[in-house]
């Protein structure tokens, strides 16, 4: 049997479904997941087994088999847990049957078989009785199906489920209760990610300004949780205007109710000022006191000093619809409203009576379209005024009052830019259905829609009829498009450039003239874990799933590099940032391959976790924008990342997977090869 995949094909700029191996996805699956980052958890090992060992005591004491039901086992760590906390026998439910096949193994090395039976079903289709999969309820009920938002795996429909079908009443949980808990706080930052700020461009007829369309100012965004690393959030990067509040709970060991509801909770702002973001998070007390405790607390909440680094678990950041002015003292009320497997905020001014009736039923949906066509990360770039500088610099620089523009990027202000700065006239390629409705009304918005004219057509298929007729002189593009995934597939404006080659005048400018790809070694914080084996876990042996994540990532991904925003994974350079290979997009796209290969020398000590790529454009002679590194901060190589794209980590597996660190690396030797035919780069390191 074979499997599609959809993949960005860089040399076309569009997603492509290829036919791939029937093991692809299930290889897929395994190495990207996070069970070696939960695993690596120590935290919440920790808890988890406290709570288990507590709730099996708490059974035995009332002379009661303890018989323990874990949904969603993964590797059947909680059942061993459980099993060697006393538990009479255990039923382990795992949906994922590469994951349940390993769950048989890893409890029968463990010398668990008779305490454990791993049932291969979605825990909805688990039967009881003599001839079902279980013989009776349980009465203890283990879980680890929470996500950064809580409820966004289906927690709840689940537990509704397993109380009705399951498990006895007033059975015990493991963990007992959630709370989840939110901050009001006002952030220029991350409100950056949902709204598009005014762009001032100074031209030679005065200041222009580019307003964005009403809709989009109203529009209350994607309904989709925005999860980041918040322990990477300066303070200076946000006001805090209200104290921490309980905003809800869920008691495990009760009856629970999945269908959609609200919580409302009263706010006396500790400052004046914008409301403009909920930053949420929740903690699990594993045991019915509390005194079992894991938090997914930022750093200015949390009082202790000992910290749990984790992926698989981080915070919320939720966009209220609108900002809403607030008095410090002045009560404001903060409803959290919630289907089976979301949560949304809004915010309302108490006015005397407690008004109930004006409740957020609806899911936010995007209606204004823009938040489909950028993502977050995309809304914090076009709203960095410090790169929009940049390209307005280079724009005044290669435009005259003759040009004729042409601009190729997906949902971008540089036709906008072009036209204010005085080109003559103005083309933009809008590839998709999407970005074209949303530049519509942005040019309607800023009355340019006579002015730029949208061309309904790829690169490759453009006539001089769609061009008028005119010769192309001036050809932009940020490059930016939404298919590509790593640093290097926006290099599909390399070939769009050469697609219309025909059109372009003979003493073209190209904007950027060319770009670069970029390398440097490094020592991750943390990152590094989601990589790295985890042989034996709080005493339970785990190796099994150690191999099959192995054996899934020697499949394809180790040989390639992944994305990541590096500004939320702190790291340290251990090597200068080095320059590897440059394309020129003043040339077509050659018909030979791009390879170089050459040594890096490692000037800092440390373990040589993976080597980070980025690529960055020449706009100009003089003006650059890099998509990776920012600066290094200080002696001991801290690096600062672009905090609006993700970076490429090629992962050195030999260094994370070692249990002792060899002599230190001197150097690393490389070899990178960018395949013209595929726009695929393929590299190879050595560490000396």
């Amino acid at each position: 049997m074979k499997t599609f995949c959809g993949r960005a094909n860089p040399t076309t700029g569009a997603m492509e479904w290829l036919e791939e191996d029937e093991n692809y996805d299930y290889h897929q699956e395994i190495a990207r997941s996070r069970y070696a980052d939960m695993l690596h958890d120590k935290d919440r090992n920790m808890k988890y087994y406290q709570g288990i060992r507590a709730a099996v005591s708490r059974v035995k004491e009332r002379g009661e088999k303890a018989i323990v039901l874990d949904i969603g086992t993964g590797t059947g760590l909680l059942s061993m847990m459980a099993a060697s906390a006393g538990a009479d026998f255990c039923y382990a439910i795992e949906v994922f049957k590469p994951m349940a096949n390993a769950a048989v193994k890893i409890v029968e090395k463990n010398g668990f078989r008779d305490k454990i039976k791993v049932i291969n079903k979605h825990s909805t289709e688990v039967t009881v009785g003599p001839d079902g999969d279980m013989q009776c309820r349980a009465n203890i009920l283990v879980t680890e199906l929470f996500d950064t938002e809580l409820i966004g795996e289906g927690a709840l429909p689940t537990y509704e489920h397993a109380h009705k079908y399951l498990v006895q009443e007033g059975c015990e949980a493991v963990p007992h209760r959630a709370t989840v808990y939110v901050q009001l706080v006002e952030s220029k930052r991350m409100w950056s990610w949902n709204k598009l700020f005014p762009v001032r461009v100074e031209a030679e007829d005065g200041e222009k300004i580019v307003v964005s369309p009403s809709e989009m100012e109203n529009c209350p965004g994607v309904p989709s949780v925005c999860d980041i690393q918040l322990n990477q959030m300066p303070s200076s990067d946000f006001t805090i205007l209200s104290d921490v509040v309980t905003m809800f709970s869920v008691d495990f060991s009760k009856p629970v109710r999945s269908a959609s509801t609200y919580y409302r909770v009263q706010l006396e702002p500790v400052k004046s000022g914008k409301a403009q973001i909920v930053l949420s998070w929740w903690d699990i007390d594993m045991d019915p006191s509390g005194t079992i405790n894991c938090t997914m607390a930022p750093y200015w909440v949390k009082s202790t000093s000992a910290f749990q680094w984790r992926d698989h678990w981080m915070q919320c950041v939720y966009f209220l619809p609108n900002e809403e002015p607030i008095l410090q003292g002045e009560k404001v009320y903060l409803t959290a409203c919630r289907d089976e497997y979301s949560v949304w905020y809004k915010l309302q001014k108490a006015r005397g009576e407690d008004n109930k009736a004006d409740v957020c039923v609806e899911s936010p949906i995007c209606r204004c379209q823009a938040h489909l066509l950028w993502n977050r990360p995309r809304f914090g770039e076009l709203n960095d005024q410090n790169r929009t500088r940049q390209y307005i610099k280079s724009l005044m620089n290669v435009l005259r009052t003759d040009s004729v523009c042409l601009c190729i990027s997906d949902g971008s202000l540089l036709p906008v830019l072009a036209h204010y700065l005085g080109a003559k006239q103005v083309f933009t390629v809008e590839n998709s259905a999407v970005s074209r409705s949303v530049m519509e009304k942005f040019f309607k918005a800023n009355h340019l829609e006579d002015k730029i004219k949208i061309l309904e057509a790829r690169p490759e298929s453009l006539t001089s009829s769609h061009l008028e007729d005119k010769k192309i002189s001036v050809l932009v593009g940020e490059p930016f498009f939404t298919t590509s995934l790593l640093p290097w597939h926006n290099l599909y404006f390399w070939y769009a450039r050469t697609a219309v080659s025909k059109h372009l005048a003979s003493n073209v400018t190209i904007l950027p003239q060319s770009a670069s790809l970029h390398m440097m070694i490094v020592e991750f914080q943390d990152l590094w874990r989601i990589r790295s084996p985890c042989g034996i876990c709080e005493g339970f042996d785990v190796r099994t799933m150690d191999d099959m994540i192995k054996s899934s990532l020697d499949f394809r991904e180790s040989k390639e590099a992944e994305p990541h925003p590096l500004w939320e994974y702190p790291c340290k350079s251990l090597s200068d940032p080095l320059e590897v290979l440059v394309f020129d997009f003043r040339e077509t796209v050659p018909q030979h391959c791009l390879s170089t290969e050459g040594s890096v020398n490692l000037l800092r000590k440390g373990k040589s976790h993976g080597a980070v790529l980025w690529m960055e454009y020449h706009l100009t002679a003089d003006i650059s924008v890099s998509t990776g590194l920012t600066q290094i901060s200080n002696e001991k190589g801290n690096c600062e990342w672009n905090p609006h794209c993700k970076q490429a980590v090629y992962f050195f597996s030999s260094v994370i997977e070692s249990e002792i660190l060899a002599d230190l690396p001197s150097a690393v030797t490389y070899a990178i090869n960018f395949d013209t035919k595929t726009g695929d780069i393929a590299m190879d390191f050595k560490l000396l």
